[in-house]
């Protein structure tokens, strides 16, 4: 893993341990939530008022939930990202969600 590049389910475990750090509320739906009128169609983040909500859809794959995270870090808390010591392979992948 020199080249920074990780397996999708390691960046999303990443992402999600800085997501708690950084005070992000992450709630991973499960699956028996996925059926219903009012099931989530996919993962997505949001402000409501001070608190950051991240809701993950059980049926998304790691990669997609990891870019989730990752703009709600981007877009929310990046002066907490500045400030900390993040791995080069989740940091890559942090500056490259902030290009798309």
């Amino acid at each position: 893993m020199s080249s920074g590049v990780m397996e999708p389910s390691d960046l999303l475990e990443a992402l999600l341990e800085l997501a708690d750090r950084a005070k992000l509320e992450v709630r991973v739906l499960s699956t028996s939530s996925s059926g219903g009128e009012f099931r989530p169609i996919e993962s997505a983040a949001c402000r409501l008022g001070e608190r950051i909500w991240v809701v993950l859809a059980p049926n998304d794959p790691p990669l997609f939930q990891a870019k989730i995270i990752a703009g709600a870090l981007r877009r929310f808390r990046s002066d907490f990202l500045e400030d900390t010591f993040i791995a080069p392979g989740v940091r890559i992948f942090l500056d490259q969600a902030s290009d798309r």
